[in-house]
Formats: structure tokens, C-alpha cells, sequence
């Protein structure tokens, strides 16, 4: 009983003062005297926000509108003095400059979404929206060029996060005045930098958010288009990726992107008269690219138009001796018109000499075919071997017989 009087004496000997709720506001009023101190005197300016920072981490804090203001005073400071070093071409980190930019927008704009909370008439009236948004509108280009400037280092994250600031702008109550989605000219192009660093990123969702605003941008149009297709690519919509391909040629014929591109789809399709309609159309848009010819004698040659084939490839080779598709696609029409005529029911003397000639024909092609790709065994491996066989030539069927078996034995 008497041990019970004791601790129950003690307990109230306690101070009754003593409140870990009274011990945290003297530090939180402590903290915000010396912020306001360093931010006075220009100095220790990171601390002072990292002071407030660590009070508005706490959500019991969010409202103390004094916690923002000294956080964005002690941010706009280091601004003004990091620009002054640059301005003087003194030695200063340029990526830390744009940062603090970043803060000073991410710090208002959060801030103004507190200012701009209906009041318990459900009244929004903001008392710093027109100041803020004045202040930060000067600065709101460093979130350009710092994008910009990130770009140039490859930095593709951290140049998406300042040029989706810049972006975001526009859709911010605290910028509502300046409707920058009328007014900035740069936005277009600071949509397409956007685009591009989340077509390196490969994130899709980061790709297209502001797509159709960099469509807009007439500088980067094509590769924009280009960039999209990728994406479409990437996210297996096909009916997109081919539409992006499609208004790409469309506009931009010459460009090295897309004609390629829907060519190999439609040929991986057996779309040949599609090939051969989009090789006409390219061969139209500049008639001086062999290459678009080439790809018109692929298509051709697939849809069995043989003499047409070795006539344009003579014309591509008499241009340029080297052109190997040239060299393969006439020999190979050659060689399937011989083994058409070999595929008759009765061959009489008159077919297999034309059959022979096909194959002789057929074989100066792929000869020299092959000397130009000798990787391509694939391509050329096969063809010879039935050229020698129906030629009767012993010496070269059986040297091509064995680089066949060898390619095979080592598949197996």
C-alpha cells in the first residue's frame, strides 16, 4: 500500500507543463527565425529551405502559409545569386541553376493550391495568385532551356520533368491569366522536346502526352511522325503505327523513315501491289533515287512481271554497276521463268532451249550477285545450285553442293 502511495506521489511530483506538442512549436518557431535570418542576410540559403521543407514534409503543416513564403524567398535568392555568377561568367553549376528554378515553380504552384481552398463559404479566393504568377512568369523560360540544356547531356528524365513544368503551365490556375496555350509560340516546340525525351526514355505514356501539341511544330514535324510510329510500334497498335506511317510518306515522300518502314510491312504482308503503289509514289516525289526504283523491281519481280523486271534492273545497272538488289532480282526473274517452262508436262526441243537460256541468262545475274554479297548465301545459294544442275556444270554444281551441305551441318 505504501509502495502504491509512493509511485503515485512521484507521478504527480511531474512537471504538468511539459507537452511534446509545446516543445515542437518552440522549434518550429525557432527554425522559422533562423530561416528568415539566413534568407535577410543571403547566406546559408539552402538551409533555411531545407528547413522548411522538413516542417512542411509534416501534413499538420501544409497550411502555414509563412513555411512556403520563407521556403520561396530562400529559393528565389539562391536564384538571383547563381543567375549573377552566370551573368559574370563566373564558375557556377548550371544543372543546380535550373533546379532551383524547378523548385521555385513546383513551391508555387503547390502553394497556390492551398491559397485557392474555398473558404468555409466555399468561396476560392487566392491572395498571392496574381504576385506568384507574376514573378514566376519571368523565370518560366528556365524551364525551357533547362529542358533544353538536359537534352544536350542526354539526360532525357530530367529534361522531360522541366519541359512537362514549362508544359504544365498552361493548364495551372496560378497561370490562368496568361493563357499561355495562345500566347507562347515556344510551346509547340517545347511539346516536340518533350515527345523526343520520352521516345528515348521509351515510355509511351510520356511520349504521346503532348503529341498532338508537338505536331504543331513545323521545325520537327517529320521526326515527330517518326518518334509516334515508334510508339504505336512499341504498344502493338498496328492500325495507328501504319495510319502514323502512311501521313508520314504521305508528307514527307523522301524522308528516310517511313517509306522503308511500310514496305517491309506490306512485303512481310505478300501486299505486293500495295509495295509496288507506294514505289510508284516515291519514284514520283524524286525520280532520282535508284533506291526507290529497286524496291518498284521487288515488287514487280514478286508479282511475276519478269520481262518488266530485267528491263528496269538493266536500266538501274547501266546507272550503277554496283547495285546488287539490281543484279539478284534480274537474275531471279530469269531463273523463275526457266523454272516455269521446266514445270511444263511435255518439254519439247523448243522449251528447253528457251528453259536453258532462262538459266544461262539467269546465272551471269546471280554470279555476279553473289560476288557482291557472298554473306548472302541464303539468297544466292540455292538459285545456283539449280542453274548448275540443269547446265550440266559439274565443276561449280559440285563446289556449290558442298558450301550447301557445310551451311547445313552447321544449322544442325
Amino acid at each position: 500500500m505504501l509502495r502504491k502511495l509512493i509511485a503515485i506521489l512521484l507521478f504527480c511530483a511531474l512537471p504538468l507543463s511539459y507537452s511534446p506538442a509545446s516543445s515542437y512549436k518552440k522549434t518550429l518557431k525557432k527554425d522559422i527565425a533562423q530561416a528568415k535570418t539566413f534568407v535577410k542576410s543571403g547566406k546559408n540559403l539552402d538551409r533555411a529551405e531545407q528547413l522548411m521543407q522538413q516542417h512542411l514534409n509534416d501534413s499538420a503543416n501544409r497550411r502555414n502559409e509563412r513555411l512556403w513564403l520563407i521556403m520561396f524567398d530562400a529559393q528565389r535568392k539562391q536564384y538571383e545569386q547563381g543567375n549573377m555568377k552566370l551573368y559574370l561568367k563566373q564558375k557556377y553549376d548550371t544543372a543546380a541553376f535550373f533546379n532551383i528554378v524547378k523548385r521555385m515553380f513546383t513551391t508555387l504552384e503547390t502553394f497556390d493550391s492551398i491559397d485557392a481552398e474555398p473558404n468555409e463559404k466555399g468561396e476560392s479566393k487566392p491572395q498571392y495568385r496574381r504576385k506568384h504568377a507574376e514573378i514566376l512568369d519571368k523565370h518560366r523560360v528556365n524551364l525551357f532551356n533547362g529542358g533544353v540544356y538536359f537534352v544536350g547531356k542526354q539526360k532525357f528524365s530530367d529534361a522531360y520533368q522541366f519541359l512537362n513544368l514549362y508544359l504544365d503551365c498552361a493548364r495551372q490556375p496560378l497561370f490562368t491569366a496568361y493563357n499561355y496555350t495562345e500566347t507562347d509560340e515556344r510551346m509547340p516546340e517545347a511539346a516536340y522536346w518533350a515527345t523526343y525525351c520520352g521516345y528515348k526514355m521509351q515510355q509511351p505514356d510520356a511520349t504521346l502526352r503532348y503529341a498532338d501539341l508537338a505536331l504543331n511544330d513545323t521545325a520537327h514535324h517529320s521526326l515527330t511522325l517518326q518518334y509516334l510510329a515508334d510508339t504505336y510500334k512499341l504498344q502493338n497498335d498496328t492500325a495507328k503505327y501504319l495510319e502514323t506511317l502512311g501521313e508520314g510518306f504521305q508528307k514527307y515522300p523522301v524522308f528516310p523513315y517511313f517509306f522503308p518502314r511500310l514496305v517491309d510491312y506490306h512485303a512481310t504482308q505478300g501486299n505486293w501491289n500495295e509495295v509496288l503503289a507506294l514505289a510508284d509514289s516515291a519514284i514520283a516525289a524524286d525520280s532520282t533515287r535508284n533506291g526507290f526504283r529497286a524496291v518498284r523491281t521487288t515488287a514487280l519481280l514478286n508479282l511475276h512481271q519478269y520481262d518488266i523486271v530485267v528491263r528496269e534492273c538493266d536500266q538501274l545497272l547501266a546507272a550503277d554497276s554496283t547495285m546488287a538488289v539490281a543484279w539478284h532480282n534480274a537474275g531471279m526473274a530469269y531463273f523463275n521463268q526457266a523454272v516455269t517452262i521446266g514445270k511444263g508436262e511435255r518439254l519439247n526441243s523448243k522449251m528447253k532451249r528457251q528453259m536453258t537460256e532462262k538459266y544461262r541468262h539467269a546465272m551471269r545475274y546471280m554470279e555476279r550477285y553473289r560476288q557482291l554479297r557472298p554473306e548472302r548465301q541464303d539468297r544466292w545459294g540455292l538459285p545456283l545450285y539449280t542453274i548448275y544442275l540443269n547446265l550440266n556444270m559439274g565443276t561449280k554444281f559440285d563446289e556449290i553442293d558442298r558450301l550447301l551441305r557445310s551451311r547445313n551441318n552447321r544449322r544442325n
